[in-house]
């Protein structure tokens, strides 16, 4: 059985648990400068470049993500949310960019695997894939809507460089997270199909929008139904929402999304919305209590927590959801379902 076999069938039978946020545990390591740099000869400022600590700090990625797994994770996302060329130009890192994928995925495969041999329990590897600074569809330009920074094609190599190393290192899906630009994505999905072809095997993809608002769209202004319509020629195993918001105010537009595709739902949010200093003061009790609504009506396959998550969060998310039926996957529909920014059905 391959990787997506397994998670399918496993996901059949339980709830399954993705891990939390990175980005909150390295800033709680109050690192300065020269931790994030190492013995690298950058010219720029590396201070928040969490994606390098694969190189300079890799015991510091392995103890988060082992942190994960023992709190009940089943996916570990690897640490290369910005781990691409166009992210990396503003540390001036841009040719690290392989070295960082390699090491973050191969960090994780390590993890996973310790995971199973002592514990005899399986533990996928997502490669994650952040949706860069730049957008496709949007002008940065007010006096100008038709300029764009980057075009379709650049982007589709920036995300195949990553895609590339994260397989070499042993991931086993691809992650392409916190979708805000549905053409963005386009690109990284494009990318993957690529890369599939030339590394002769099998990355399935796990793709999951943010919204921008509490209307429900993101910045490009699909809603999540046609966010959908969108991707799911691309056949993902799973499809869903995380950052955004906190887990009550996701909750409507979830249930739309779980309404509609015919796949597995994975859905990871904030602990809460950030106070006035950007901090999320949502305790992990809280979170949980709040995805348990989700899971009694039926809306999930895959949680998780992002901006603000800690083990803590995670392990009460796993308490929550212990022994509870997960969602139904639907039939795929028969219908020709195409989308701009609302999906639109021609033949039923």
């Amino acid at each position: 059985m391959t990787a997506a076999d397994t998670f399918r069938a496993e996901a059949a039978r339980r709830i399954l648990i993705k891990d939390g946020a990175y980005g909150t545990l390295i800033q709680a390591e109050k690192l300065v400068e020269q931790d994030y740099r190492g013995t690298f000869d950058l010219a720029r400022d590396q201070k928040g470049n969490n994606d390098l600590i694969n190189l300079t700090q890799p015991e510091l990625t392995a103890r988060i993500c082992r942190s994960f797994a023992d709190a009940g994770a089943d996916v570990l996302a690897t640490n290369t949310f910005n781990a691409n060329r166009i992210s990396q130009a503003d540390y001036g890192a841009e040719h690290l960019v392989g070295d960082i994928n390699r090491a973050a995925a191969g960090i994780t495969r390590q993890v996973a695997d310790d995971i199973a041999a002592r514990d005899g329990r399986i533990v996928w590897v997502a490669g994650a894939l952040g949706p860069t600074n730049k957008t496709l569809s949007l002008s940065p330009n007010v006096n100008d809507p038709g300029y764009r920074e980057v075009d379709f094609d650049t982007m589709k190599a920036v995300y195949r460089e990553q895609v590339e190393a994260l397989a070499e290192g042993g991931v086993d899906f691809i992650l392409v997270e916190t979708v805000f630009d549905t053409l963005n994505a386009k690109a990284a999905i494009a990318a993957t199909l690529e890369a599939e072809g030339v590394l002769g095997r099998p990355l399935p993809l796990m793709v999951s929008m943010t919204l921008t608002d509490l209307s429900g769209r993101n910045l490009s202004g699909h809603t999540v139904e046609a966010f959908w319509a969108s991707v799911r020629h691309a056949r993902p195993l799973t499809i869903g929402l995380n950052c955004s918001f906190g887990a009550a105010q996701l909750r409507p537009h979830l249930a739309a999304l779980a309404g509609t595709a015919d796949a597995l739902i994975m859905a990871y949010p904030n602990a809460g919305l950030p106070n006035d200093l950007g901090d999320y003061d949502e305790a992990a009790d809280e979170t949980a209590a709040q995805v348990r609504e989700w899971i009694d009506d039926g809306l999930i396959n895959i949680v998780g927590g992002c901006c603000g998550t800690t083990p803590l969060h995670i392990a009460a998310i796993s308490g929550a959801a212990r022994d509870c039926t997960p969602r139904a996957v639907p039939a795929p529909r028969q219908a020709t379902v195409l989308a701009g920014l609302e999906p639109m059905v021609i033949a039923a």
